[in-house]
């Protein structure tokens, strides 16, 4: 399985939103968009992101008639790092239910988070035109006892550095943009233009965490 690494260095359709509440969910989707520019309070910086898709088993529509019921998914874009004031970070733990020793925090893939299970909190968010979608509040481990149905949507994990033309394919035009913004992206399509670091290796330090 391709390998994304978080390091500690220093447009849709318009569809009804989720459910609010809690609800139990699966990791379907690790999608490694590479690095690219954001602007968060007015200044502009470079940043490496990952986004992390979840599929609600339990809470099911009919999106596409020729479908049948299939279930809410939700996502959310980090900064591809395991920094302690990190986001990723942060969520993390929460997840797994316990903190990251530094010597974990150091190297962990990300990859190896899809399929876990976990529990999220949905609640409904105004949009510019008044309608409503669904963000995540919060992601904590499945309480003792409960279960998480299987995966119903295929499992996905996509890394920018190691491009997979057929999987790439199945992207979202936004997300395939998104993408193509990316350092790396354009690193590959003109080798000698752009200098891209090179992505840090896999390690065995994650080998018995909970994920």
């Amino acid at each position: 399985m391709t390998a994304i690494i978080a390091t500690n260095s220093g447009s849709g359709a318009n569809y009804d939103p989720a459910p609010q509440g809690n609800h139990v969910a699966r990791c379907i989707s690790m999608v490694h968009i590479g690095t690219v520019e954001e602007e968060y309070l007015g200044e502009k910086k470079m940043q490496n992101k990952v986004r992390i898709t979840w599929e609600l088993p339990e809470e099911k529509k009919v999106f596409k008639e020729e479908n049948g019921e299939q279930p809410f998914v939700l996502s959310k874009e980090f900064t591809l790092s395991m920094h302690e004031k990190s986001s990723l970070r942060k969520w993390l733990e929460s997840w797994r239910g316990k903190a990251f020793t530094e010597e974990e925090s150091k190297q962990f893939d990300v990859a190896k988070l899809v399929g876990a299970p976990c529990l999220l909190n949905v609640i409904h968010k105004e949009k510019k035109d008044k309608s409503m979608r669904a963000d995540i509040a919060s992601i904590s481990t499945l309480p003792k006892g409960m279960v998480c149905p299987n995966a119903i949507n295929p499992l996905v994990v996509f890394s920018v550095n190691d491009f997979k033309q057929e999987i790439f394919d199945t992207f979202p035009y936004f997300i395939k943009d998104k993408i193509k913004s990316s350092r790396e992206y354009k690193a590959m399509q003109q080798p000698n233009a752009v200098e891209v670091a090179p992505a840090p290796t896999t390690d065995d330090t994650t080998d018995d965490l909970p994920f």
